[in-house]
């Protein structure tokens, strides 16, 4: 929420340590890692390059062994965060590059650290690296960060993990990165409500529907008028119900890595792994969404930049874009995740959801909202088991219904999250922070009431199937 341009820089550099302390050698480690963790040195993924943007097997950047165990790197990357600034002593860049003789595609790419100033025998950057930024981008948002095409020009750099094995290690620090993007949204849609919230509290304009609310003013609140709680509802309901998520898949990532039973800790890396595009897309799509709607409860003044409204909708945009488009992400899921493992992964959530359900079956205050709970699952379950028999025959079946899956999966899952959350405001509503649980309440009767339902829409788009898209010859585009 506080600056997501600025978040960039570290952010990235976490991602590169977690990739070099998960693949890199021990030396590698021991010369790079302590600058890193002290941020000190900063780090940073190269990808992309203008012919390979998503699809990475088109990656032409060579490399080529020097005789000593590093390799010389050669070739241009572009849209790199942070391949150039001036916040750090020196810049550990990871790189995706070919070996001579690699296999084509995916199953040739390795990855290289590449610094961008040479390390002395004291650990210490020294002379240039033969990195060069070659421009900065010109972006509508994330202006703060610096986006660069990045030049190698038989850069030293040094394998991390496997030879031909590059992508996979990088994933380490893309999953990440995905988690974090993912949250980036999340924080947008955040510090957008809290200033369209108190905006709306303050501007008189017009009057309520029903009757005077402020008869000691010329006007009443925006906050009197039901379209303007619809947007900050919208917003708040989202916002709330995704930070729920947000926690628990954290603090699946912890089960996953530190519970003394591997079966948990195997479990929880199924669930990390289902919800991690799921986090990614729909908390970027919603952040997008949740900006531009509290973006227009200021109305005029939103759009004017001392506002500061409309620096929240640029900086949301790129977070569908960049760390896997967000159409790849619902591919992600359909295509790798329902089926991964004989469907287990999405088997493992339902099989949560419906524990809870089953568990909370006696609370009668509860009632309503399981059986809304109860209702999405099933649908989702069913809807589930159609699209894997459809895409097993028709793969574009998945691909048509890819995203529409993704939000409605997201929807229900953070219903999940909103049922939790309103039975522990209902057992605390008497307490000492009454307004808070009352308040809980009524935002996540909102979005079991109002979001929700929009499960059912996206189901009917879903079983309409790809030929609405496929059947339409190319000429006619």
């Amino acid at each position: 929420s506080a600056n997501v341009s600025f978040s960039l820089y570290p952010g990235l550099t976490r991602g590169a340590i977690n990739a070099i302390s998960s693949h890199a050698d021990d030396e590698l480690k021991a010369r790079y890692l302590p600058k890193m963790i002290e941020g000190i040195w900063s780090g940073t993924m190269c990808l992309t390059e203008a012919q390979a943007g998503t699809d990475l097997g088109l990656v032409r950047t060579k490399a080529e062994p020097r005789g000593d165990g590093s390799y010389s790197i050669t070739g241009t990357k572009i849209f790199i965060t942070g391949g150039e600034q001036n916040l750090t002593e020196n810049i550990i860049h990871l790189v995706l590059a070919r070996l001579p003789d690699a296999p084509p595609g995916v199953k040739g790419i390795s990855l290289f650290l590449v610094p961008k100033r040479r390390l002395n025998e004291n650990d210490e950057p020294a002379e240039p690296n033969g990195v060069s930024c070659g421009s900065i981008e010109h972006k509508m948002g994330i202006r703060g960060s610096s986006t660069c095409v990045m030049n190698f020009d038989q850069a030293q750099g040094f394998l991390v993990g496997p030879e031909n094995r590059g992508l996979a290690c990088m994933f380490t620090m893309m999953n990440a990165e995905r988690l974090a993007i993912g949250i980036q949204g999340l924080g947008l849609g955040e510090v957008a409500y809290q200033n369209a919230a108190a905006y709306a509290r303050e501007r008189l304009q017009g009057r309520a529907a029903t009757g005077i609310a402020a008869p000691d003013q010329n006007a009443d609140p925006l906050l009197v008028h039901p379209d303007i709680r619809r947007m900050l509802l919208t917003t708040r309901s989202y916002n709330e119900g995704a930070r729920a998520l947000a926690v628990w898949t954290a603090i699946n990532i912890d089960l996953s890595h530190r519970h003394p039973d591997s079966a948990k800790r195997a479990e929880a890396e199924d669930l990390v792994a289902l919800v991690t595009p799921v986090i990614k897309a729909f908390f970027s799509d919603y952040g997008y969404e949740t900006t531009t709607l509290c973006q227009q409860v200021l109305g005029g003044h939103g759009y004017i930049q001392e506002w500061g409204m409309e620096q929240f909708v640029r900086d949301a945009r790129i977070a569908q874009i960049y760390e896997g488009a967000n159409g790849i992400q619902a591919l992600d899921l359909v295509r790798r995740k329902l089926f991964m493992h004989g469907g287990r992964l999405p088997a493992r959530l339902f099989q949560l959801i419906a524990d809870y359900l089953e568990q909370q079956q006696e609370n009668s205050n509860l009632q309503p909202y399981l059986q809304q709970l109860g209702a999405a699952l099933n649908l989702l379950q069913k809807l589930t088991g159609w699209l894997i028999a459809e895409g097993g025959s028709n793969p574009d079946q998945l691909g048509a219904a890819a995203t529409d899956y993704l939000r409605l999966f997201a929807l229900v899952t953070i219903a999940w999250m909103w049922v939790q959350m309103i039975a522990l405001a209902q057992r605390r509503q008497g307490g000492d922070e009454a307004d808070f649980y009352h308040s809980k309440l009524q935002v996540g009767r909102f979005f079991m009431g109002r979001l929700l339902p929009q499960i059912h829409s996206l189901e009917m788009a879903i079983r309409s199937g790809s030929d609405l898209m496929m059947d339409m010859h190319e000429a006619d585009f």
